[in-house]
Formats: structure tokens, C-alpha cells, sequence
């Protein structure tokens, strides 16, 4: 066999391995992240821990979101945030009850809250997504925030905007109610960070990029609202921290490379 034969050869059965690694391990294979803010002065840090995109379908069923669960309660955050897109396509694909049992068997102490995400508008999803996340004991939070209590009188105002696509996003009217020293505020899509930076926000989470899903050189898949920012931490103006979660599931095609299920944790120190 020419030597030329035995490069093609090797290069088709490498290719191959590569699209059978991208559509049936990655997707699976979750990562946990795990990042310290602040100065850790001895004092014991707010655990919050971040999902997003999760995109229940066929491909990604709630039994997926099982898996998901078990390995967030193994944390034992203090709070749990959500950052959109729960269902891929809802009327394809929505096993509301499945979810709702698996949701609610998150843990955390100092409450669940969510934001709505641009495929939480879509497939009928928006008739359904409040009912499911109320169910599930999670605050959806709506162009609104809540101040949560934390000991030594301290507070953290966790803000969240409506979808930025899709909703109909409102800043002033998200903060206004804010009484802590430190925000956290959730937006689905990151590129809505550069309209955050003069508000006082220490640290916003975002998501909708999937970091690409597809990580290969010369080919970056960016979604509207994720084309500056695309994945991890930014250092924005005004001392604040923007992260941008890859996600857990998948959309358009069910299929990660280099980009795998992301949990990401955060350690506050405040």
C-alpha cells in the first residue's frame, strides 16, 4: 500500500473518531469549574453555583438532567442560579413533570432563581417555563432581583433580566430594588454586559454562546448577543466580573468539541 493510501487512511479513521467522540461522549461528559472570588479572609465563602442552556430534547432527555442534579447537590451550594434555556423546543420535546421532579431535587439553602432565556420564548415554552421553574421552587426572576440575608448582616441583591432577544430587557427596573453591597446579575446573553458596567454590578453570569460547541481552528460558531463575549471570565470597567457559562446541552446540531457540559461553581468571598 502506497504510503500516500496509509495517510489517507489514517486521517478518515481519525476524522471519524473525532465526529463519533463530538456527537456521542462529550456531550456527556460534564465538567465541574470550580472559581474563588475574593480575598478569602478566613471566612467562610457563599458557595453559588451557575447552570445554563441546558436544552432538554430527544437527544438530551430529563434523565440527563438527573445526572445534573446529583452532581450540583454534591456541592451543597448555597444558592443555585439558572441562566436560560431549559428546553430546546418545548412543543417537540417537553416532558414538563420529568423535569419538575428533577429541578426540585436541587439544594440549596439560600434559594434557586432563574432568568428566562431566548428558547424559553419559543415552542410554547413561555406558557409553561413559570409554572415549571414556580414548581420546581425556583424564583424567576423578571427585569427584578431579590436581596438574600447572609450572617454577619451581609446581603448579595441577585438581579435577573428578561431575555434580551426574545423579552424585553429592563435594567433600571431590575436594580431598583437593591439594598446589598454586592450584586450578582443574570443575563442570558453576555453581550448585554457593556450596557452594565456604570450600574455597580460586581459580578454578572451569563450564557447562551455554548462557547461555540464546536471548537476547531478557523471555524467559531457565535450567536447573536455572544459575539464579543463568548466563554469564561472578562474583566469588565468599573470592577466588574462578566462569566460566560458554555452550557450543559446542545442546539441546532447534538454534537460538542472542546467545548464540554459545563457546571460552573463560585466560591464569594465578600
Amino acid at each position: 500500500m502506497k504510503k500516500r493510501s496509509i495517510i489517507f487512511l489514517l486521517l478518515f479513521f481519525v476524522i471519524i473518531g473525532m465526529i463519533l467522540y463530538a456527537f456521542f461522549i462529550e456531550p456527556k461528559r460534564i465538567v465541574t469549574h470550580n472559581y474563588t472570588i475574593g480575598n478569602n479572609d478566613g471566612q467562610k465563602p457563599v458557595k453559588v453555583v451557575q447552570l445554563s442552556d441546558i436544552h432538554i430534547q430527544e437527544k438530551y432527555p430529563a434523565a440527563q438532567l438527573e445526572k445534573i442534579v446529583t452532581r450540583v447537590n454534591k456541592e451543597q451550594p448555597d444558592i443555585i442560579l439558572f441562566t436560560g434555556d431549559l428546553f430546546d423546543n418545548y412543543a417537540k420535546y417537553g416532558p414538563a413533570e420529568e423535569v419538575v421532579t428533577a429541578l426540585s431535587r436541587l439544594n440549596a439553602p439560600l434559594g434557586k432563581f432563574a432568568v428566562w432565556g431566548n428558547h424559553d420564548y419559543g415552542g410554547g415554552a413561555a406558557r409553561v417555563y413559570p409554572e415549571i421553574l414556580a414548581a420546581a421552587d425556583f424564583q424567576l426572576l423578571e427585569n427584578s432581583g431579590i436581596n438574600v440575608s447572609l450572617s454577619e448582616g451581609k446581603s448579595i441583591f441577585i438581579g435577573g433580566l428578561d431575555d434580551s432577544l426574545l423579552g424585553n430587557s429592563a435594567i433600571d427596573e431590575t436594580l431598583i430594588n437593591r439594598q446589598s453591597d454586592y450584586t450578582i446579575l443574570l443575563s442570558h446573553e453576555p453581550d448585554k454586559a457593556d450596557e452594565l458596567i456604570d450600574q455597580n454590578v460586581q459580578l454578572i453570569l451569563s450564557g447562551h454562546s455554548h462557547g461555540g460547541q464546536i471548537n476547531v481552528p478557523f471555524l467559531t460558531i457565535k450567536n447573536a448577543m455572544a459575539e464579543k463575549y463568548f466563554s469564561g471570565f472578562y474583566n469588565l470597567a468599573n470592577d466588574t466580573t462578566l462569566y460566560v457559562n458554555t452550557g450543559l446541552g446542545t442546539t441546532k446540531i447534538a454534537a460538542r468539541f472542546r467545548v464540554p457540559p459545563e457546571i460552573a461553581v463560585f466560591d464569594l468571598y465578600l
